[in-house]
C-alpha cells in the first residue's frame, strides 16, 4: 500500500500547487477584478492593492505552473509579510489573530520552491520539450 501511495506522490504535488494557488488567486480576483463582490475593495496603489496584483498575477503564475519556484518564492515571501503586517499584532495565536490562511500559504510556497510544480504544470511540458530537443 505505501509503495501505491508513493506513486501517487508527484500527482499529489501538482494538485497541492493548482488548489492553493487558486484559492490564493481567488483572493487576487476579489481585490483586483472584484470578482466575487467585495465588502470593501483597497484603493489603487496601496499596500493591499499590490498584495492583491501579485496574488492574481503570480497566483495564476503558480496555478498553470509557469515558472513556479520563482512566483512562489515570491507569493512566500508575500504570505511572511502579510501574516506579521496584519496579523501577528492582534495576537501571538493564529486562530486568534486571523493569520492561519496566511501562515498555511507561506509554507505552501514555500515547498513549492523547492519541489517544484510537478508533473501536470507549463515547467513540465517546456522541459520535456528541451529534452527531446536535445536528444
Amino acid at each position: 500500500m505505501l509503495s501505491s501511495i508513493h506513486l501517487l506522490q508527484p500527482h499529489l504535488l501538482s494538485l497541492l500547487r493548482i488548489v492553493s494557488s487558486l484559492v490564493l488567486f481567488s483572493y487576487g480576483t476579489q481585490k483586483i477584478l472584484l470578482f466575487p463582490a467585495a465588502a470593501s475593495v483597497p484603493p489603487v496603489g496601496s499596500l493591499s492593492w499590490v498584495a492583491g496584483l501579485l496574488e492574481l498575477t503570480l497566483g495564476f503564475l503558480v496555478l498553470i505552473g509557469f515558472q513556479t519556484r520563482i512566483a512562489a518564492f515570491v507569493l512566500s515571501g508575500l504570505m511572511a509579510f502579510a501574516y506579521f503586517i496584519g496579523h501577528a499584532s492582534k495576537s501571538v495565536f493564529p486562530a486568534q489573530n486571523g493569520g492561519a490562511a496566511a501562515i498555511l500559504f507561506c509554507f505552501v510556497f514555500l515547498y513549492l520552491v523547492a519541489a517544484g510544480a510537478g508533473p501536470f504544470s507549463v515547467d513540465n511540458l517546456l522541459k520535456r520539450g528541451r529534452t527531446t530537443v536535445a536528444a
